[in-house]
């Protein structure tokens, strides 16, 4: 079209740099849209005025799409009586440019062509304005905002601006609702255990739960030693292990089977956690591993088991202290570098809110379990995050846990998908041991034969399937949580 949008003076290049943008490509798409309404389908699942860099076209678009979704058409004739009479687009008036529009257009078989291209250049404006912003604030250093929260905000920017349009919205035919569900299926046949989620590598777990469920928050909570830190180990080596991708066509790497872990150590330290895991794959006790006291059998049970974790995608971040904002920002960059399929966090409590307007301790929890239910939405994968229980466990009979045992439990058990509680009841019968050779000792002795390397996986709350308890083993010199192999599961033979 010979009559810019934009009625504004070239300047000589080196005054300024204009931000990209493409106005044939603007007044084309509105042209098209303009003759055949149709058009507009094909472009408003993604485009939104917004995306337009001529303000004139921006309310052109927007006028176009509040006609159509009244039922009404929109043409030449219908918008005129929208915009002011008086408004100057280049020489013309608005009658005259929206014809012009409409004369000029081709065909509406382009449409999302021209759609795609002004929506593309719509995200490398917004990088640009995250560009001048990052650099104004750092140049003002406004007291409020530390380096530190700047480069979280600014992460927290460009991943909102990498997952733009990726979740498009709008009707999608039964028969492609039917192909994403023989896909999900399919994937399930073809991952370990044929379940919809992640496998735990805990096969009367996986059963229970169907695998850890993209954008769940799973709260694992128990007593000190109870062994919620091994249980969490445990089941991120297992999927780590068990992990094999596939590039796509578009050269990304989606997960068939297993997965990325990302693991927040705030306890201990990425070193302690290492040596844990090292026990529980090589089968020799973390404490002969620390001091040295190692034969030769177990040092090479501890090299070939440490050479197995070498290759495996599990990362550890053991900063403590930090925050839920630092966190999230964290996993972000993980999840965009890396990739992740489970992000675990050792353990919530440690985790500090905002500190902004928080009266208390529970609100601050408040703000934590919310943010890490919205990180499981954004990132769609599972999140695990520990916790510790109140001691009004210990003044129980039965010191199974229930949910009103949480910690700050209101928000903790409204914001988890699922709640699970580690519990092993040997432990508890281990200190009240009687004096030997009482007839107390004998009864005692015969309640620790049964329920000697057992642990209980208690699930209090499952939002999409049923409670109830899962036995596991449990090996407390490795700290190594294994599938039960309970009587009725055994073969005659063993019987």
């Amino acid at each position: 079209m010979n009559v810019p949008a934009r009625a504004a003076q070239p300047q000589p290049a080196e005054f300024y740099r204009q931000p990209p943008h493409n106005i044939e490509a603007e007044q084309a798409l509105l042209g098209a849209v303009l003759v055949n309404n149709e058009a507009f389908y094909r472009v408003s699942d993604f485009l939104d005025p917004g995306h337009f860099f001529e303000p004139v076209h921006k309310q052109i678009y927007e006028l176009i799409a509040q006609i159509i979704r009244q039922n009404k058409i929109a043409n030449p004739v219908t918008l005129k009586n929208f915009l002011p009479a008086d408004l100057a687009i280049g020489e013309l008036n608005p009658a005259q440019y929206l014809a012009r529009l409409a004369a000029e257009a081709t065909t509406i078989i382009n449409a999302e062509d021209y759609g795609r291209s002004i929506y593309d250049l719509a995200l490398r404006r917004s990088l640009i304005g995250i560009g001048e912003d990052v650099v104004n604030i750092a140049f003002d250093a406004p007291i409020d905002m530390p380096p530190k929260a700047q480069i979280e905000d600014a992460e927290r920017r460009l991943f909102a601006l990498a997952e733009t349009g990726r979740n498009e919205g709008g009707f999608q035919s039964f028969e492609d609702a039917l192909k994403a569900a023989i896909d999900m299926a399919s994937a399930a046949y073809q991952r370990d255990g044929h379940l919809s989620g992640i496998s735990t590598g805990l096969d009367d777990l996986d059963r229970q739960m169907g695998g850890l469920q993209p954008s769940d928050l799973i709260v694992l909570a128990g007593r000190p030693a109870m062994g919620k830190t091994s249980l969490v180990t445990n089941i991120a080596f297992n999927i780590a292990k068990a992990y094999r991708g596939e590039v796509q066509p578009d050269g990304s790497t989606k997960s068939v089977n297993g997965g990325i872990v990302g693991f927040f150590s705030l306890e201990m330290s990425a070193e302690q956690l290492a040596t844990r895991i090292v026990a529980e794959q090589s089968g020799v006790s973390s404490s002969h591993i620390r001091r040295g006291s190692l034969d030769e059998r177990q040092f090479a049970k501890v090299v070939e088991a440490s050479r197995e974790m070498a290759r495996i995608p599990l990362f550890i971040d053991q900063s403590g202290g930090i925050s839920i904002a630092q966190l999230t920002a964290r996993a972000r960059r993980l999840k965009r570098q890396r990739g992740l399929d489970l992000l675990i966090i050792d353990y919530l409590q440690l985790l500090q809110g905002s500190g902004k307007g928080q009266a208390n301790r529970v609100q601050e929890i408040t703000e934590i379990t919310t943010g890490l239910k919205a990180l499981a939405k954004e990132l769609a994968v599972p999140v695990i995050a520990l916790s510790q229980l109140s001691r009004q466990v210990e003044a129980r009979e039965d010191k199974r846990p229930q949910l009103a045992d949480l910690r700050e439990s209101g928000s903790i058990e409204q914001d988890a998908d699922v709640v699970m509680f580690v519990y092993r009841d040997e432990y508890y019968l281990k200190g009240k041991m009687p004096k030997e050779g009482t007839e107390e000792f004998f009864k005692w002795q015969a309640e620790m034969e049964q329920v000697a390397g057992v642990a209980e996986v208690i699930i209090g709350k499952q939002r999409h399937g049923p409670t109830g308890t899962v036995p596991l083993q449990f090996e407390a010199e490795i700290t190594r949580f294994s599938n039960l192999a309970r009587r009725d599961h055994l073969p005659e033979s063993f019987e």
